[in-house]
């Protein structure tokens, strides 16, 4: 499916929001990254990430705010993303935070 490449890593993640609109019709890929990240071995990588879901009726725009342990934080619009985006960008980012996970890269 979306992780096909490997694992959700959330070692460098302190929390993440997911916001929705369940009756839009724009909130699928927002919703599969929600699996994705909530699922029990993406949560094994870091127990202390917080992982919030706040569904909204207001029909609002699908968003992924996400904070990591320094601090930056990370925001995507889930409408106009897919899954696969959405994990891309989170990983491409804990991978640059995580020197241990440049180092299993390069094997």
């Amino acid at each position: 499916m979306a992780a096909s490449r490997g694992a959700v890593v959330l070692k460098t993640v302190k929390k993440i929001i997911v916001q929705f609109c369940p009756f839009e019709s724009n909130v699928r890929s927002t919703r599969e990254f929600l699996i994705m990240v909530g699922s029990e071995k993406a949560r094994a990588t870091n127990m202390n990430c917080e992982v919030i879901t706040e569904v909204k009726h207001d029909r609002s725009e699908p968003t992924i705010d996400i904070t990591f342990l320094d601090g930056e934080r990370l925001v995507m619009k889930g409408s106009k993303l897919t899954t696969q985006e959405m994990l891309s960008a989170l990983q491409n980012r804990c991978s640059a935070k995580d020197p241990q996970a440049k180092a299993g890269d390069k094997k």
